[in-house]
Order: C-alpha cells, then sequence, then structure tokens
C-alpha cells in the first residue's frame, strides 16, 4: 500500500524494494479506493487513519506527514500495529517557508504590494531586519534546527530554543531552555517561532496572557499547529497593531469563509502550505525513509521515527 502523489520514479523505488523481500504492493489514488485492499494489508504507506481503523492484519503505518493528529489512541484495528511518521522530512521545505514569511512582515511586503497594486511609488515604509532580532523558536526538532541554521546567517542578537528538556540539538542554538521557562523568555523576543506538535499540553500554549508578555512589536510565526495558538486572544493584538503574525495552521481548517481572521491587519495567512509534499525534495526524503524502515521491518529491527499515541507525537 502507497500513498497517493507519488512520483512514477517513487514508486518504482517502492514495488523493486517490496519485490525483492516477497511482497506484493498495491498503490490507490483515494482512500475510497484502497479500503478493500486495507482490510488484508501488512504495511500501510498513508495518512490515513480511516484505513488504520480497517486493517486486521496490520503490523506497521507509515505516514508521510509528520503530524499524527489524525491517528488518537486506540484508532488501529490491529494490536499488533506501529505507527511511525516522517518527521524529518519537512525541516528544508517548512524553515524557508519560515524565513519567507518573516522577511515579508519584517519589511513590509503586504503592504508594498497594496501600494504597487494601486500603482503607487511609495518608498518610505519604516522596515526592520532579522539581523539583531531577538529570536525564540518554541520547538527544537527538526524544523527548529533547520530554521535556526538559516536564521543565523542574518545575524540575530540570539537564537534561543525551548523544549521539554533544555537540550541543544547539534549545537544549533546560543542558549537553550525548558518549557518552564519560555514566561521569563516571551518578554525579550522579537520573533517568536513554534513548531509544535498538536496535544493537550501544546493547546493555547500562546494564550492571552503570555501574548500581553511579548514585547511590542513582536512578530509571531507559527508552522506547527492551529491549536498552538488561542486566536480569538491573538485577534485583538494583531487588530491593535501592537504585535504581528505569519500563520499557516489555524484552530479549525480550512479557515471558516466567514472567520474575520481572513480581514484581519498584520496578519499574513497562508492554507497550511509550508509543509505540505508540493517540494520534490521533501517526498523523495519522504520516500527514502520510508524505504530504511522498510528494510530495518525485513530484517526484524526496532523501526525509526516510532510514534507514541498516548503523547501525540
Amino acid at each position: 500500500m502507497a500513498a497517493a502523489g507519488l512520483a512514477e520514479q517513487h514508486r518504482a523505488a517502492i514495488a523493486d524494494a517490496a519485490a525483492e523481500k516477497g511482497f506484493e504492493v498495491s498503490f490507490f489514488e483515494t482512500e475510497e479506493a484502497a479500503a478493500a485492499a486495507a482490510e488484508e494489508a501488512e504495511i500501510l504507506f498513508s495518512t490515513s487513519g480511516e484505513l488504520a481503523g480497517r486493517a486486521k492484519e496490520l503490523c506497521w503505518q507509515c505516514t508521510p506527514y509528520a503530524g499524527v493528529n489524525q491517528f488518537p489512541p486506540g484508532i488501529f484495528a490491529s494490536a499488533e500495529a506501529v505507527l511511525t511518521n516522517s518527521a524529518g522530512a519537512y525541516g528544508v521545505t517548512i524553515s524557508e517557508h519560515i524565513v519567507m514569511v518573516t522577511l515579508e512582515l519584517l519589511r513590509r511586503q503586504m503592504e508594498y504590494t497594496g501600494i504597487v497594486s494601486r500603482r503607487g511609488w511609495v518608498r518610505s515604509l519604516p522596515v526592520r531586519s532579522i539581523c539583531g532580532s531577538r529570536v525564540l523558536l518554541l520547538g527544537t526538532g527538526d524544523i527548529g534546527q533547520e530554521s535556526a541554521r538559516r536564521l543565523r546567517a542574518f545575524r540575530p542578537a540570539c537564537l534561543t530554543g525551548i523544549n521539554t528538556t533544555g537540550a541543544n540539538p547539534g549545537g544549533l542554538f546560543d542558549r537553550t531552555e525548558p518549557i518552564d521557562r519560555l514566561d521569563a523568555l516571551l518578554p525579550e523576543t522579537d520573533l517568536l517561532i513554534l513548531s509544535l506538535p498538536g496535544t493537550e499540553k501544546t493547546r493555547h500554549i500562546l494564550g492571552a496572557e503570555r501574548l500581553r508578555l511579548l514585547p511590542d512589536g513582536a512578530v509571531i510565526v507559527n508552522v506547527g499547529r492551529g491549536m498552538s495558538i488561542d486566536e480569538a486572544a491573538l485577534e485583538p493584538e494583531l487588530r491593535s497593531g501592537r504585535l504581528s503574525a505569519a500563520l499557516d495552521v489555524f484552530e479549525t481548517e480550512p479557515l471558516p469563509a466567514d472567520s474575520s481572521l481572513w480581514e484581519c491587519p498584520n496578519l499574513l495567512l497562508t492554507p497550511h502550505v509550508a509543509g505540505n509534499m508540493t517540494l520534490p525534495w521533501t517526498v523523495d526524503r519522504i520516500v527514502a525513509m520510508f524505504l530504511e524502515n522498510f528494510e530495518r521491518y525485513c530484517a526484524g529491527q526496532p523501526l525509526l521515527r516510532q510514534v507514541d499515541l498516548e503523547r501525540g507525537y
């Protein structure tokens, strides 16, 4: 079984690996088309939680996504099933998105686009720089690390990472702090980047009180899960002009057509495109990681990137 949207070379690589190990592989373009075959599948390469609930013989499902919100505890029909994700494939594309939207906000690109669309010629909008800015990355996994690598080139005043342990992966951050230090760090943050998984512990981790801790002019970029930010609390801060934000993820997706966020000033809105499978490099990496784990599966070795469904990542 394999995910839809794979290029021909990806399908060929998966089919060749399967045949070499004596497996039969079937490719389906839709969840509905795969439903019957999933009931007897040993391995699923799919984002679908629905198929996981059908696959009574399942031993391993790999989701091409990094997020696993569609796999709550107890979803698997098979008690033997193990879930792995594709964390590690999205850092490149998402970190580039982070740099893009950060620069758009700091350089006032949305406003200049509006000026030019009216055939105006204004050159005097004050702009800001990542250089000298205090950057706080809430989440230091693959996305946080790839972002730190890129942001370092802009010479920020400091790159601070926050995670559950305070560890500094790869030594990429000037300092790292445990999550209980968040409140103390927010007042000294010019650019806040969130790349958190969606769990009960991260729900509204940035609420009204913490938003008020950010200094005037701070920029927020969220590429993790929409549930991390209390949108009702954020919107007044944006409308007042005290804060600005780039949101790629939202509490409800798709964002409802009647949401006031569509017209909210100081908000750069993108429709959850920072980390999807539209960059060929990302898909190449996802397939390579799946094939690496397939070799381990056939050899009886522990799989990499196993997900703890209780923790949600």
